[in-house]
């Protein structure tokens, strides 16, 4: 026998009694991809009240556990809707996209086929102004919290339902008509989808 075939007889044997180990491993990363929901809390400042419209959009995720309770996460999320300012003079609304990145820390209790978790960070929120020219985007510090369960279909692929909230100070563009009439307000995003672990 060469020692390439000695060597490939090793190799293989090695991968064979690895592969149940490797199976009962606990998983460490875990990614998501959810369709969410996005609504805000109405509010006044100044005489103005300002709001925006509920929407749906997409919510993306990683997240990494250091031990079997406590982990990270990072997410991306996007919706598009309309912020609304009831001046004096009429309605305005700004078609705006959201663009959303949080990071969090998260606690979890696993059980044999779910387990459910709560988490707490900070991030920001970018409002960018769809087909609107002359109006800048705007970027908007944000704190996150939140809580979930997630359901294991199998060893490595689970449904995940949440809800997070953010606190922020609500958009204005820089606008000289909407100077000072920024306020801390709350969305609300509930969301739902799968999630794989490796």
């Amino acid at each position: 026998m060469s020692k390439l075939n000695s060597f490939l007889t090793l190799f293989a044997a090695a991968v064979i009694v690895g592969v149940p180990a490797y199976s009962q491993e606990d998983y460490r990363s875990e990614v998501t991809v959810q369709g969410m929901g996005s609504f805000t809390k109405e509010t006044t400042q100044s005489g103005i009240k300002q709001d925006a419209t509920n929407t749906g959009g997409i919510l993306a995720g990683y997240r990494f556990y250091f031990t079997r309770h406590i982990g990270a996460e990072i997410n991306y999320g996007y919706t598009l809707n309309t912020q609304k300012y009831y001046l004096s003079s009429g309605t305005t609304g700004i078609n705006s996209y959201s663009h959303e990145t949080t990071g969090a820390l998260v606690y979890r209790v696993p059980f044999k086929r779910f387990s459910v978790f709560a988490l707490a960070g900070a991030g920001g929120i970018v409002f960018n102004p769809k087909d609107l020219r002359g109006i800048d985007y705007q970027a908007r510090a944000a704190f996150v919290y939140g809580g979930g369960a997630d359901y294991n279909l199998t060893s490595r692929l689970f449904l995940r339902a949440e809800c997070r909230g953010l606190v922020y100070n609500s958009p204005t563009y820089n606008i000289a008509g909407l100077a000072g009439t920024d306020r801390t307000t709350h969305r609300a995003e509930p969301s739902i989808g799968l999630g794989f672990r490796f």
